[in-house]
């Protein structure tokens, strides 16, 4: 073999070096991703909504000795609790050796995702034909919801106090749903509308139901029939729509993606596939050397507004109480701490290259993404991690052999997006986006990479191990 010159040299000295992942990692490397992701697929199933998420991780952190949080106890370093808002957030914490006043490592991730809402008084008959009013909830192209199987998930909350889980549409033997859309041979003129207005936000109807209730008198004798059956299974009246949260999700289950099975197909990738990594780290981390906070949000897709949203004080309420026990006080304890903001940015698609720029966008398997800021054209509603935070994240990605990369979301002037950490940097944090690139963002059917999976996860536990403090 002929020696290097010395520009391949210098080359290799200065150059960023970017590569694909997978082949650079070993064998090992590659089975231990895809015995996790096995595991993630499940938790996408398990998890449509933002209250079966909490739900699901609140069992796996009983399991791993998590329990709820108790303001008259004062915990030890190695004790860990959870905080469960309202059941639609929730927040895990393990005790860390240092005292808090030296900071905390808080990681956030968002486990809400586009979908279909249904309006409060939802139900209506029309042709003889029974169906539900939505309001689209999130960034979505409305046209991707006609004709795809739904399925129906969330709560009645009657007027008794009780509430009465929903979940209709995921078994093979359930029945699903659907929004029907226009035949093309009678969609001349719907044809001619923008795409972004090809279905209009009223005209995302769900179909659920045909068959009239057995008396020929009487009129809306499909919407009786409905309301019949749901009152059989639930014990609910149309007026408990009125105090109702129903979602319409996908039917889809996640799948593997590719002759090769090195990709995963599944609804809410976005961003419960930084939430899985985050929780899985949180739940496996053991006397850190800093207290481990892991957030698991609502409401990100609408801004993060309401008291399950990160826009609220639940992040720092939590860190109020936990100061209390040391006798410090929050605004301490957040000036010192650092944060990952677990959040996707949009993988680069080789068939619409041109939205991207691509010495700046993100490739399936390079790893997980940082993502320095997001915003929107002259990087307006951002927080713009400091040169110092991600230096230190950087060192400490390359230290434990991770894999990443950095990435914008998309174009200037083109792209834009935002995150919940720029409500964590507002309460004095160092904070940064990492997390998993996707193709077909905010799309019924998400696309991720198991390799940055996997990257993903292994940097969320480092973080809590060997957390990047700049001071």
């Amino acid at each position: 073999m002929s020696e290097k010159s010395l520009s391949e040299r210098r080359k290799e000295a200065l150059f960023l070096q970017k590569k694909n992942g997978r082949l650079l990692a070993s064998e090992e490397t590659l089975a231990s991703a895809d015995a996790f992701c096995e595991d993630y697929k499940r938790f996408l199933d398990a998890a449509k909504t933002e209250r079966e998420a909490v739900k699901t991780a609140l069992k796996q952190a009983e399991k791993a000795g998590f329990s709820a949080f108790d303001p008259a106890k004062s915990y030890k370093p190695g004790e860990r609790y959870y905080v469960n808002n309202r059941g639609k957030a929730v927040a895990f914490v393990t005790v860390g050796q240092a005292p808090v006043e030296e900071g905390v490592c808080i990681t956030a991730a968002h486990i809400d995702s586009p979908r279909l809402d249904l309006k409060p008084n939802p139900l209506y008959e029309d042709l003889e034909l029974a169906l539900f009013k939505t309001h689209y909830y999130g960034g979505i192209k409305k046209y991707q919801w006609t004709a795809i199987p739904l399925a129906l998930h969330g709560v009645f909350a009657k007027k008794d106090g009780t509430v009465v889980e929903v979940s209709i549409g995921e078994a093979e033997d359930e029945p699903c749903f659907v929004v029907n859309d226009l035949l093309p041979h009678l969609a001349a003129e719907q044809s001619k509308r923008k795409l972004g207005d090809g279905i209009r936000g009223e005209e995302l109807n769900v179909l659920v139901g045909s068959h009239p209730f057995k008396d020929d008198a009487g009129s809306e004798l499909v919407k009786l029939q409905i309301l019949e059956l749901l009152y059989e299974k639930y014990g609910v009246t149309e007026a408990d729509f009125l105090s109702a949260e129903l979602e319409c999700v996908p039917a889809f289950h996640a799948r593997d993606i590719g002759l090769d099975r090195s990709m995963i197909g599944s609804y809410g990738q976005d961003d419960r596939v930084c939430a899985y990594c985050a929780l899985r780290a949180a739940l496996e981390v053991k006397n850190p050397p800093k207290t481990v906070i892991t957030i698991l949000a609502d409401k990100e897709e609408v801004g993060s507004d309401g008291n399950t949203g990160l826009n609220s004080a639940f992040l720092q309420h939590l860190v109020e109480d936990l100061a209390a026990m040391q006798n410090t006080t929050a605004g301490r304890v957040l000036r010192a701490s650092v944060c990952l903001s677990a959040d996707v940015n949009a993988g680069m698609d080789p068939t619409f290259p041109e939205v991207m720029e691509k010495r700046n966008a993100a490739l399936l398997n390079y790893g997980a993404v940082i993502t320095k800021y997001t915003g929107a054209r002259g990087k307006s509603d951002t927080s713009d991690a400091s040169a110092e935070y991600v230096g230190a994240v950087r060192k400490m990605l390359d230290e434990a052999g991770i894999a990443w990369q950095v990435g914008e979301l998309g174009k200037v002037d083109i792209g834009g997006g935002g995150t919940v950490a720029k409500y964590i940097a507002d309460l004095g944090v160092d904070v940064v986006d990492l997390g998993v690139p996707v193709l077909s963002m905010h799309a019924p059917f998400e696309t991720t990479a198991k390799f940055d999976v996997f990257m993903t996860y292994r940097t969320m536990c480092v973080f809590g191990e060997r957390p990047p403090f700049v001071r």
